[in-house]
């Protein structure tokens, strides 16, 4: 296991390939909050041990 998987670090190519699952927009990596953000949908999908729980269900809406 590499040092960036056992500090739950998400594998940067893994990152370009990533798209919100609702508009298929790019997503911005906050490292600082551990999330997947996708302005266009205005949500916010968390980074749990690494790996990107990208479910509107999960995700955290930026509006408001």
């Amino acid at each position: 296991m590499s040092d960036r998987e056992t500090k739950g670090q998400p594998d940067p190519k893994l990152l370009e390939l990533l798209v919100c699952p609702l508009t298929k927009a790019s997503l911005r990596y906050d490292r600082d909050a551990q999330e997947l953000v996708s302005e266009k949908a205005q949500l916010a999908y968390p980074i749990r041990d690494g790996i990107p729980i990208l479910l509107a269900s999960e995700a955290r809406s930026l509006e408001g």
